[in-house]
């Protein structure tokens, strides 16, 4: 699933050029994933639990022949529209998610016992932001869509990559933490405020998985360790740094990561701390957000059931 994924989110930076944007490249890039997703369809299906076989066998139709599966996106690229690309895309990463939700339960390693204390998210989830304007504009609409003056994102909390901080993460969102929360944007980042005010949540050991890893690294950033390769997805979410130690992550504050390689270091990396989740919306819906708007509610919609507290140790 990770090739495909990969292979899907070049084409968001594609998307991006202005003028003659390379559909030939994209296209080679969905006949790709496209080919991958059938010729592994037997170990994508096969590593379903059997109790979850349909929802996957429902899923991986939808995401090779579906409405906004893979098949269709290649036709809209052919078509060269880019609004209906960028919809396709969306949908069909959207698709790929769902699938990696269904795959693999629990974790794969232990956790360090001093590190149970903190909650932990033994999976993936998914949480939903609807953002609010308070300038009094709205959000431009996609495809055939109405100006409005909320925005839904949905993103995905990676649990087996980074199962304290995405624990401490959906915590927060439980219990209503992030609702009101205010945003500000930069060139690189979509920030909450800091959340000295609030009742924040805990200030878990930086946690990061390196590519290639089968378990996270703790309190280790990645620039002390230039031997191993790690992968900032196109479309991140991670917690900022702790203002009392860079070996920690901060309680509350967050960020989505809007990804240019123009400003990006080596080998596309351009920040260490450690990544979460993902989300599959527009970078257009981000450019969009202005200082001072806010996070009307956050709620979790998928993996409470994966969501360990310290006092159910």
């Amino acid at each position: 699933m990770k090739s495909i994924q990969t292979s899907l989110e070049d084409i968001s930076y594609l998307l991006r050029i202005p003028q003659r944007k390379p559909y030939g490249t994209m296209e080679g890039n969905v006949k790709k994933a496209l080919k991958i997703a059938k010729d592994e369809k037997d170990s994508i299906l096969a590593s379903i639990p059997a109790d979850l076989k349909e929802t996957g066998s429902t899923l991986y139709a939808s995401l090779i022949d579906g409405k906004g599966g893979l098949q269709a996106l290649l036709q809209c690229i052919k078509d060269q529209d880019p609004d209906r690309v960028s919809v396709g895309l969306a949908s069909s990463l959207d698709t790929i998610a769902e699938l990696e939700l269904l795959q693999a339960p629990g974790l794969s390693f232990l956790l360090p016992q001093p590190y149970l204390k903190y909650p932990r998210l033994t999976g993936r989830g998914t949480v939903e932001f609807t953002i609010e304007k308070v300038d009094g504009s709205t959000f431009s609409p996609e495809a055939g869509g109405e100006p409005k003056k909320n925005a839904k994102i949905q993103v995905v909390i990676d649990g087996f990559s980074a199962p304290l901080t995405a624990g401490n993460f959906v915590k927060l969102v439980v219990d209503g933490a992030y609702n009101g929360a205010k945003l500000s944007f930069t060139d690189q980042a979509v920030l909450t405020d800091n959340g000295l005010d609030k009742n924040s949540g805990y200030s878990v050991p930086l946690e990061i998985m390196p590519s290639g890893q089968f378990e996270p690294l703790y309190r280790t950033t990645l620039r002390w360790r230039i031997a191993s390769s790690s992968t900032i997805r196109l479309r991140a979410v991670a917690m900022a740094h702790s203002e009392v130690s860079e070996d920690f992550s901060a309680p509350y504050q967050f960020f989505f990561y809007l990804y240019d390689k123009r400003n990006a270091g080596l080998g596309g990396l351009s920040f260490d701390e450690g990544q979460f989740s993902i989300h599959n919306h527009r970078e257009s819906l981000f450019s969009q957000i202005k200082s001072g708007d806010i996070i009307q509610s956050a709620k979790l919609v998928e993996g409470q059931d994966r969501l360990i507290l310290p006092y159910e140790n």
